[in-house]
């Protein structure tokens, strides 16, 4: 049942994000992870109740919290953000003109507030898990398969990533990974002895267009070089270079081709040897994972609109076990990653009633 109390404060709500965002989070910066985890785990206390558990690993701590009973709902998100120690210091929290600004307000603590904030409307929270993770920005690598264990366990995942466009849930998502190519060759004086050298530059050249040609965006594959670096002196034949490559798939085929065409990779340049690492790490998020929860969420706050996006998140793992998953329950404003990130605070209660209603719903099996 939902409370009496079903207008969230948004006061509440800001003094919350706010602990957040001053709590920097890089991901792979343990120490500021671990008390990062820690300010996740205090805030759902305080809010929920019971005992959040910090769930060390090699990424930095996840934050687990149980409403006790049997197992029906999973809440993910993650804790970690894409911005450098030092970040809130040239651009700090900032309440203004119904905006909220700083490093991490809409990837993806205004969403984790949300969620929390929309939980506590609720006056049983039985069959409710939350799951806050280290790693999703550095791909999730010491998360996975506790993600996928307690996805399995509940049968059901809200994803509270940044909303689309206009505060459109996520439908779908693209399958993506990175690769990395390192080109081998032999290095010589570029003036003395060229010919000596086996030109490791020329040689990435040739794979970046190669690479390159693998895309077929009229099905929503891209394939897209993106850093290079090659060389060590300007009269230095380069001996090595390497070349990172983003991958966006929307079907398991094109997962499976894409992979296939960089493991088959082949030299131009007679002597230079290539080894390739990497791959497509979270898969596609199919539209069909979604289908039951959209219409719930419909059912609930009709108007609201859902879309298929580019970018990849934990429920890409949770959607391909089969598992119904519903994404970008998030914060609604945008600049993810950007320096102009922000938040629209006049959605933040709106978006806490659909989660009660929501986990209510799911809970009762009034979605199925």
């Amino acid at each position: 049942m939902i409370t009496n109390a079903t207008a969230p404060c948004v006061e509440a709500m800001l003094d919350d994000l706010r602990t957040l965002v001053e709590t920097e989070s890089p991901s792979r910066h343990l120490d500021a992870l671990d008390a990062s985890a820690r300010a996740v785990a205090g805030i759902i206390d305080d809010r929920l109740g019971g005992r959040a558990v910090l769930v060390p690993s090699e990424a930095g701590p996840h934050v687990r919290w149980s409403g006790g009973g049997e197992p029906k709902l999973l809440i993910l998100g993650h804790h970690d953000t894409v911005f450098p120690l030092g970040t809130l210091e040239r651009r700090p929290f900032k309440v203004e003109d119904r905006r909220v600004t700083g490093p991490g307000v809409f990837d993806m603590l205004g969403g984790l507030v949300q969620a929390i904030h929309g939980l506590a409307l609720l006056d049983d929270l039985s069959g409710v898990e939350i799951l806050v993770t280290a790693d999703e920005e550095v791909g999730s690598r010491a998360s996975r398969a506790l993600i996928e264990e307690r996805a399995l366990a509940c049968g059901a995942v809200l994803v509270f990533e940044g909303a689309a466009d206009g505060g459109a849930l996520k439908t779908g998502r693209k399958g993506c990974g990175t690769f990395e190519i390192t080109i081998t060759g032999r290095a010589s004086h570029a003036g003395l002895e060229p010919a000596a050298g086996v030109n490791a530059l020329i040689e990435a050249a040739h794979q970046v267009l190669d690479i390159a040609a693998l895309s077929r965006p009229e099905i929503g594959t891209t394939v897209t070089p993106t850093v290079a670096s090659a060389g060590t002196q300007d009269n230095v034949i380069p001996a090595c270079a390497t070349v990172s490559v983003d991958v966006r798939v929307e079907s398991l085929q094109e997962k499976e081709r894409v992979e296939a065409a960089f493991a088959a990779l082949a030299p131009h340049v007679e002597g230079a040897v290539i080894s390739v690492r990497g791959g497509v790490s979270r898969p596609p998020m199919p539209e069909a994972a979604s289908k039951q929860l959209m219409a719930l969420a419909r059912s609930l706050q009709p108007g609201i609109e859902g879309k298929a996006v580019g970018g990849g998140s934990d429920g890409n793992f949770t959607a391909a076990l089969g598992v119904p998953t519903l994404d970008g329950l998030g914060a609604v404003g945008g600049g993810a990653h950007a320096d102009h990130e922000y938040l629209l605070i006049d959605t933040m209660a709106e978006r806490a009633r659909l989660v009660a209603g929501l986990v209510n719903a799911i809970r009762t099996q009034q979605w199925s």
